[in-house]
């Protein structure tokens, strides 16, 4: 009898021991997921109540950006770098830093989108998918299927970036090989084509199905043209539309010295976003959009002076922002970790300026745009700033970083990327 008493209260020791073991060991990990931002939030400055990390760095010239349900990070590079131009990054303890780099895919681009337990990843001509596990984990990395292919690719302009819908569908910008369609390209004294054939292949958003192969041309619909390029894009969940940011065109002051000035050109055309419909014409490169006259002005190209109206049938922007910011991410925030006013909002990246001089180059920020019922409050604001490292941008080899992709995370955390140094930062809400 003693034996066997003494044998219960020796089992029951060790389960108690065992789940004291337990409770430290959930412990221990509850505080190791515990995700702080580094001492300087990671160089930026940001509102009261948020953080930032560098979740890794050097990782290649990070263009888009696309976080698993688990919290795994896919990059796009532009370039291939160290045989791969997709980098796969994991956090193996927790701390929100990723220790784990791995790469596949033997070509450059922009684009990058997980939907449906695909990842979609795009070349500056085509656009391939991947199988994920249920883990969020490539099956065949070696065997892509090319879904879309030979898309034209002149070397400007050439990001194929990509969002999708939830029927299906994926929508590519094809971006236009030219500044304003002249005759020559970026030449004083050259008129502009009417009508403009670039339009006939670039300069607009493409619709292909998201799950059939080697798609061209003839199988896809130009869903809306009359865009000058789109690098950043994004399919609005409330609003069941696609949005888009476009880079405005360059050099009004070069090529029409006479209409100009410096300073004009300097700040227009605006940067704009629009929100998309089938058939839709942003008005390229017929009109500009002059966001001082908040008006669509006619390009000189095409008998404008800077003041005459253009591009009656052309849609408007939903915002507009000054000129040659370089849009290159776009991202509505559906998370709940920030406050309740990003809700459904916003975010840009902007890549920042090479041409605003004589001014002070600009740009290489993020900004939020508030959205209430569905459209715009028409007020924005800078978000994360300080990526650029230097306080006055004279020219963008100053830049340290600069910021081109966008991801929400499944905790509502945001992730940026920058291109020079592929540093990946997350900023999260830590506030009350």
């Amino acid at each position: 009898m003693k034996n066997r008493w003494q044998i219960l209260s020796l089992a029951i020791a060790l389960n108690a021991a065992t789940s004291l073991n337990a409770c430290a060991s959930d412990s221990l990990k509850n505080a190791v997921r515990e995700i702080k931002p580094d001492a300087d939030n990671a160089g930026l400055t940001l509102p009261a109540g948020f953080g930032a990390l560098k979740v890794a760095e050097n990782t290649g010239r990070a263009r888009h950006i696309a976080v698993t349900a688990q919290g795994d990070i896919y990059l796009k590079l532009m370039r291939v770098n160290k045989g791969a131009g997709i980098v796969r990054l994991r956090d193996k303890d927790g701390d929100g830093k990723t220790e784990e780099n791995t790469g596949f895919g033997n070509y450059g681009g922009t684009g990058i989108v997980i939907k449906d337990n695909y990842l979609y990843a795009s070349s500056d001509a085509d656009v391939y998918r991947y199988k994920l596990n249920d883990k969020g984990e490539v099956i065949n990395p070696d065997q892509p299927e090319k879904i879309i292919t030979g898309l034209i690719n002149r070397g400007m302009h050439e990001s194929k970036s990509i969002a999708l819908d939830n029927k299906g569908n994926i929508y590519v910008n094809i971006g236009a090989y030219s500044n304003a369609c002249q005759e020559v390209d970026r030449t004083i004294g050259s008129k502009g084509q009417m009508p403009c054939p670039i339009l006939d292949s670039a300069g607009g958003i493409w619709q292909f199905r998201a799950d059939k192969l080697n798609q061209g041309y003839a199988q896809g619909v130009r869903y809306a043209t009359g865009l000058r390029n789109v690098v950043g894009l994004d399919w609005n969940q409330q609003l069941d539309q696609l949005f888009v940011m476009q880079h405005g065109r360059d050099q009004l002051s070069y090529l029409y010295p006479d209409m100009f000035t410096e300073k004009q050109s300097a700040e227009l055309p605006a940067e704009c976003l629009y929100a998309l419909k089938q058939n839709d014409d942003a008005g390229w490169p017929y009109i500009y959009y002059d966001q001082l006259q908040q008006k669509k002005i006619l390009a000189p190209e095409y008998g404008g002076d800077g003041k005459k109206e253009g591009g009656s049938k052309a849609i408007n922007p939903t915002m507009a922002f000054p000129g040659h910011l370089a849009p290159n991410g776009l991202l509505f925030y559906t998370g709940n970790q920030f406050p309740s006013k990003y809700k459904n909002g916003a975010f840009i990246a902007f890549h920042g300026s090479w041409n605003r001089s004589p001014l002070p180059q600009e740009g290489y920020y993020v900004v939020f745009v508030p959205y209430e019922n569905g459209k715009p409050t028409g007020k924005w604001e800078v978000f994360a700033n300080g990526f650029a490292g230097v306080e006055t941008v004279n020219s963008t080899r100053q830049a340290q970083h600069r910021p081109c992709g966008l991801a929400q995370g499944p905790d509502g955390s945001l992730y940026v990327t920058d291109d020079v140094k592929g540093t990946i930062y997350r900023i999260i809400y830590n506030g009350k």
